[in-house]
C-alpha cells in the first residue's frame, strides 16, 4: 500500500520546492523514534516518513532508539548537529512526560529543540483481560478499593502511567501495582496472556486482540467515543469529567536549526498529512493526523508539559 502511495504522491511533491530550500536536503535524513519498532509510533512514523520522501526527494531512515522512556532518542537529537539531517518524531513521552517527572531529564523540550511541526494525536483505551472480573470503569475502582495492591496495571509508554496515574487521582487513589515494560508490544503480550490484567495502549497493538475477544476495551482516553469500538465510553462518560492526559507525536529538530530548513520539514509534514492515502492508513491505526506551524507546536509542548506537570502533582508523584 506504501508503495501505491509513493507513486501517486511524486509529482505532487515538486511543487513544494523553492529556489530557498531546493539545496536541502542534500542527502538521506535520519528520523530517531523514541521507542521500540511495532509500535503504534513506529508505525505512524514510517507512514508519515514516506510520504515526506515524495516532497523531500531523499530516503528518511527511520532510528529506533527505545529507551529511558524517550529520553535517550530526545537526547541524541538534541546534542546532534543543527543541519536537518537528524529530526526527532517525538512523541508526549521524551516532550511531556519525562521533564514532568525527571528533576534533570537532561533536555529541555522548550528550548533545546527547534519545533516543526504537530504531527497528530493517539487514541488510547484503558484495555483489561477477559478473566478479570472487571467490566467497567466503575467495576475496576471498586475492586482496586476492595482489594489494595492485588490488581496491577501495565505499561509501555510514560504517557500510559501518567494517563493511569491521573485516572486513578481522579476516583480517589486506589491502590494498584505498577508494572512498567520498554514498549507497548512487550507490554501487551503480558496482558493477553493474563500475567497482568491491565494497562492503557492503542488500538495499533491492542486492537486485533480485542477483536479476537482477547482483550476488553474499558474506556478511552479520547474526548468523543472512537468509531473501531464506538459502544466504550470516554473516561468523562465513565465518571471521571477532569480526565485531561493526551497523547501525542510531533516533528522536531536540535535547537538552532536554520529557518529555511525548519520551513522545509514543515511544508513536508503538512504535505504528508493531507493525503488522503496517508489519512486512510493512520485512521486505521486510530491516530488522528493534525499538522500545526512552528508557532503553534511551540505553545503546544509547552502546555502539554504543564498539563502533565499538574496531573503528577495531583497524584501526588514528586519528580525525582
Amino acid at each position: 500500500m506504501l508503495k501505491t502511495l509513493l507513486a501517486s504522491l511524486g509529482c505532487a511533491a515538486l511543487l513544494l520546492s523553492t529556489p530557498a530550500t531546493a539545496q536541502y536536503p542534500e542527502r538521506p535524513v535520519k528520523l530517531v523514534l523514541p521507542l521500540p519498532a511495532g509500535s503504534a509510533t513506529d508505525t505512524v512514523a514510517r507512514v508519515i516518513a514516506r510520504a515526506m520522501e515524495a516532497s523531500l526527494g531523499q530516503p528518511i531512515i527511520i532510528e529506533n532508539r527505545a529507551g529511558a522512556d524517550g529520553a535517550i532518542a530526545a537526547l541524541a537529537v538534541a546534542r546532534s548537529e543543527p543541519d536537518g539531517y537528524t529530526l526527532l518524531f517525538a512523541t508526549n513521552s521524551p516532550m511531556s512526560a519525562v521533564p514532568a517527572m525527571k528533576l534533570q531529564p537532561g533536555y529541555d523540550p522548550a528550548t533545546d529543540f527547534s519545533p516543526i511541526s504537530l504531527v497528530g494525536r493517539y487514541s488510547s483505551f484503558l484495555w483489561v483481560h477477559p478473566d478479570a472480573p472487571i467490566r467497567s470503569l466503575q467495576e475496576m475502582v471498586a475492586y482496586a478499593r476492595a482489594n489494595p495492591g492485588k490488581l496491577s496495571y501495565a505499561t509501555g509508554n510514560t504517557g500510559g502511567q501518567v494517563a493511569m496515574l491521573q485516572l486513578l487521582a481522579l476516583a480517589g487513589k486506589p491502590t494498584l501495582v505498577h508494572v512498567p515494560y520498554r514498549g507497548e508490544p512487550a507490554a501487551i503480550v503480558d496482558v493477553v496472556s493474563g500475567r497482568i490484567p491491565l494497562m492503557f495502549a492503542t488500538p495499533t497493538t491492542a486492537g486485533s486482540f480485542a477483536r479476537e475477544g482477547k482483550l476488553r476495551p474499558l474506556v478511552t482516553t479520547l474526548p468523543q467515543r472512537s468509531p473501531a469500538f464506538p459502544e466504550v465510553p470516554t473516561v468523562q462518560e465513565a465518571g471521571l469529567p477532569g480526565f485531561s492526559i493526551t497523547l501525542w507525536a510531533g516533528m522536531f529538530g536540535p535547537a538552532k536549526l536554520p529557518a529555511a530548513i525548519v520551513q522545509r520539514l514543515n511544508a513536508g509534514v503538512q504535505f504528508a498529512i493531507r493525503q488522503p492515502e496517508v489519512r486512510q492508513i493512520l485512521e486505521a491505526q486510530q491516530f488522528f493526523a493534525e499538522g500545526s506551524t512552528v508557532e503553534e507546536l511551540q505553545r503546544f509542548t509547552v502546555e502539554q508539559l504543564n498539563a502533565y506537570r499538574n496531573a503528577l502533582r495531583d497524584a501526588g508523584v514528586e519528580p525525582n
